[in-house]
């Protein structure tokens, strides 16, 4: 049989395991939920951003020059047959 000290060190060091454990799962759910949110974020305001291009030329001269930015070949793709509504002459 171990001896007492042993057994409380092995015990405390299970007890620490499961602590950095659950600690290691609630930083990844803060992590997930961070990113939920950016994602959330950036969508909201794309979605406000096409609906102004729409409307206001100086928004749509905007989304144009953003556009002109998108460097990666994966991410052109995502805008082939694509082009954003376009104002009318309206300043």
């Amino acid at each position: 049989m171990p001896a007492p000290q042993a057994a409380s060190a092995e015990a405390t060091r299970t007890r620490l395991a499961q602590a950095q454990n659950q600690l290691q799962q609630l930083d990844a759910r803060a992590a997930q939920e961070e990113r939920k949110r950016d994602t959330r974020r950036k969508i909201i305001l794309g979605g406000l951003l096409l609906e102004a291009a729409g409307k206001e030329r100086r928004f749509a001269e905007a989304l144009d020059e953003l556009m002109s930015r998108i460097q990666r070949p994966h991410d052109k793709t995502a805008f082939t047959e694509w082009s954003p509504a376009k104002p009318e002459d309206r300043a």
